[in-house]
């Protein structure tokens, strides 16, 4: 099975990327990760206690996460099998379990390393428990996706959990500096498009030295880039974002908090990500409703008018100009007054509901459409509330078994402070009614 340490013999004009070429030897070569890999690093620390344990590695493209497995068998004295989720089935697992068996039996313990570990359905990743637990191999699992949602609560409990982030700029910045050593020559791109080059990798090592390869292929001699001309050249990388998996929770939760906490920035900048990234129009209107009527309600009412028309809005005009009517009403549920006070309210009444049963309301506003009814007493002494004084009959309607209750609060902000007024107003006319009738 061919590795990194193979590559070097391969002919000289063999077909050989540079992020390839720049492959790390050792793990103190690795950019980005000395959280792992620096003296205190946990990895460091597992590679000095000569023994690893079962490992999973959780973290975006290109953070190293292979090249590191492939390290840690070298120092480890483990032989290392790689195989991928995606290509491989509980076949060729048996497969590679005899032969780790085999090794094992003769003294030699493997390293194996499965890419892609979260594609493996619940059954395939239960195969590996009892060779974990006896030894047979020493697991390495990677996935860009959130362990404790894709993988099985038996396999978490028996390996640890290595977070590897994506590389920050001086990170890329140390692999630049690299390949430029390796090919001999400089960059060609003025400082504002090598700062664009490694915004387009978006954390990713290997995309970083990619995109640089393009560049030098695409230069005359002596020839420097713009912004503009680089733009030109790599077109533009597409985001990491997965509309159905981490990517797509992490940041619309981070639009929802940011208007939660009334910063149209932040919030604009979310949306324009989201966008970008390829997210449905109608599932971000969808949760600007609910932003609305969540976080906003009866501060402002017209918050939901707005979300509403902005997706009629989009549904009219389409893409892309429907998009600033999303970008309205974001600005607008992001500066409204908030209030959760109706929400609160609606979870109140429902736990009062599950808790008390199906208690009769008063007989007082129970229509009597039969005679039966009638002499039960249903209807009998309802007051028609717009005969009363300032339309306001200040009847008890809760059930007699339960009592008046209290579950809405309304805050002072907005139009709910209005609507404060109101209940006080009420309240005081209930009470002084209630006095008199004594």
């Amino acid at each position: 099975m061919s590795d990194l340490f193979t590559t070097a013999g391969l002919a000289k004009d063999a077909p050989h990327p540079l992020a390839d070429r720049l492959r790390p030897q050792h793990l103190e070569e690795v950019a980005g990760q000395d959280h792992l890999l620096g003296p205190d690093g946990a990895l460091s620390r597992l590679v000095r206690a000569g023994s690893l344990g079962s490992l999973i590695f959780w973290g975006p493209p290109g953070t190293g996460k292979t090249t590191v497995a492939r390290l840690l068998a070298r120092e480890t004295k483990l032989a290392f099998v790689q195989i991928s989720a995606i290509f491989s089935g509980v076949a060729e697992l048996k497969k590679v379990f005899e032969e780790a068996r085999k090794r094992r039996s003769v003294g030699q313990g493997t390293l194996l390393f499965v890419d892609e570990i979260h594609r493996f359905n619940r059954t395939q990743q239960d195969s590996f428990l009892p060779v974990m637990e006896d030894g047979t191999i020493t697991l390495i699992g990677a996935t860009t996706e959130n362990p404790s949602f894709e993988l099985n609560a038996a396999l978490l409990s028996r390996a640890r959990v290595l977070v590897f982030r994506a590389l920050d700029e001086a990170a890329q910045e140390k692999l630049l500096a690299r390949a430029e050593a390796i090919e001999g020559k400089a960059l060609p791109l003025d400082a504002e498009a090598r700062a664009a080059l490694l915004r387009m990798a978006d954390g990713d090592g290997r995309a970083v030295l990619t995109l640089a390869e393009e560049i030098w292929r695409a230069a005359l001699p002596g020839q420097s880039f713009d912004v503009a001309e680089l733009a030109e050249i790599v077109q533009r990388r597409a985001p990491i974002y997965d509309k159905a998996q981490e990517g797509h929770y992490n940041l619309i939760s981070a639009l929802h908090k940011a208007v939660r906490g009334s910063d149209p920035d932040a919030a604009l900048y979310y949306l324009a990500r989201m966008l970008d990234a390829g997210e449905a129009p109608l599932f971000l209107a969808r949760r600007i409703v609910r932003m609305a009527v969540e976080d906003i309600g009866l501060a402002d009412p017209q918050a939901l008018v707005v979300a509403n028309a902005a997706k009629e809005a989009y549904d009219f005009l389409g893409s892309p100009e429907g998009e600033l009517a999303l970008a309205n009403a974001v600005i607008y549920v992001a500066t409204a007054p908030k209030s959760n006070a109706a929400y609160r309210a609606y979870g109140a009444a429902k736990r009062l509901a599950k808790e008390h049963g199906s208690l009769m309301p008063p007989k007082v506003i129970l229509n009597a459409p039969t005679k039966l009814m009638k002499n039960e007493g249903y209807g009998s002494g309802y007051e028609y509330d717009h005969d009363a004084p300032e339309a306001f009959s200040g009847q008890d309607y809760w059930p007699e078994a339960l009592g008046r209750q209290k579950v809405y609060e309304p805050v002072d902000r907005g139009f709910e402070r209005e609507i404060r007024k109101r209940l006080d107003y009420w309240e005081r006319l209930r009470h002084e009614r209630s006095q008199s009738e004594k």
